[in-house]
């Protein structure tokens, strides 16, 4: 094997943006950040974070409820209008 040929492996500082530090082995001369690490993401704590923005899921909802009834008062009056024109016996 070659001698001189490899870069430096050394321990290096990691910190992650939600405060957690640990040390590691890297080729790195200076300290690493993340965003995310052991300590905050959620496959390793078990914490998904669900966020509804705008409340959407009750809008679309809401949409689709005023259209049912929309279309449920228009069928009732057609109903009305073609049976008020009906000859009775």
């Amino acid at each position: 094997m070659k001698s001189d040929i490899h870069p430096d492996y050394q321990e290096i500082e990691v910190t992650c943006s939600c405060g957690s530090v640990f040390k590691t082995m890297s080729t790195m001369k200076k300290a690493l950040h993340v965003e995310v690490c052991s300590a905050c993401h959620p496959f390793y704590t078990g914490k998904q974070k669900m966020i509804d923005t705008a409340g959407r899921v009750e809008k679309i909802s809401k949409e689709a409820a005023a259209g049912c009834l929309f279309l449920f008062q228009n069928q009732l009056d057609l109903y009305r209008h073609n049976t008020s024109h009906a000859i009775s016996p």
